[in-house]
């Protein structure tokens, strides 16, 4: 995507209202999908890689295993809709910074489409990534919430209301160096919901370094889960 483009996002984000008009682009669209067919297009799909923490592998490449989840798997399994690139942080980001809430639909809609067309061996439970109490006051919502309900609905799968918290306000993850991002999430989270024998996908707006992801699988794994698995529209 060019700049000259995210220049016209942003005059015409206005215009924008799904599902009649695009999420990127604001023309017509004719159903409810947000995304018309010409930016839906040029999506950038992340169809290889990592089966454990999503991370994009070489499309040349026969392994399914990424360097680091051969010595330490991230979760049971992991998997995003697409590459992190500027149509979707434009998506996620207007959603998080914006109030665009329609954008949740619209990323979930592409993660269930991803979902569809992978191995993917189901779930239980989805766990939407928690906010802090004081970070859901200033937003007003929580983005990985109202993605997880959109995915959901699609997927046919309940989505826990309760249970996961974020006990302390972090900074966020992409103003840190990747050694502080796992001591910035580290006890961040608990779980006092039961969750023996259950099958769980955490969902979050996006996968970059799985710090945040891992810390909330450790208070889940405690919980009794015995798959942790992971979902995200985007993969940094």
């Amino acid at each position: 995507m060019t700049s000259s483009l995210i220049d016209k996002w942003l005059k015409t984000d206005r215009r924008i209202a799904w599902p009649r008009a695009c999420a990127l682009c604001a023309d017509t669209v004719a159903d409810d999908r947000g995304i018309c067919d010409g930016c839906r297009g040029d999506l950038a799909w992340l169809t290889h890689s990592c089966v454990y923490c999503a991370l994009a592998l070489a499309p040349d490449t026969a392994t399914t295993v990424c360097r680091h989840c051969q010595r330490s798997p991230a979760f049971d399994r992991a998997l995003a809709a697409c590459h992190y690139d500027e149509a979707m942080a434009w998506l996620v980001g207007s959603l998080k910074f914006r109030g665009r809430i329609a954008h949740a639909r619209v990323l979930a809609r592409l993660l269930a489409e991803r979902v569809g067309a992978a191995d993917w061996p189901g779930c239980d439970l989805l766990l939407p990534v928690p906010l802090h109490a004081a970070s859901f006051r200033r937003r007003g919502f929580n983005q990985a919430e109202r993605i997880a309900h959109h995915l959901g609905a699609r997927l046919g799968v309940p989505v826990a209301g309760h249970g996961l918290r974020r006990l302390r306000a972090t900074q966020r993850q992409s103003t840190l160096s990747v050694a502080a991002r796992a001591a910035n999430v580290r006890g961040a989270f608990t779980c006092d919901r039961d969750l023996t024998g259950c099958r769980v996908a955490i969902v979050d707006d996006v996968i970059t370094t799985t710090r945040t992801a891992r810390a909330v699988a450790e208070v889940v794994r405690a919980a009794g889960a015995t798959h942790v698995m992971c979902l995200a529209p985007a993969r940094a």
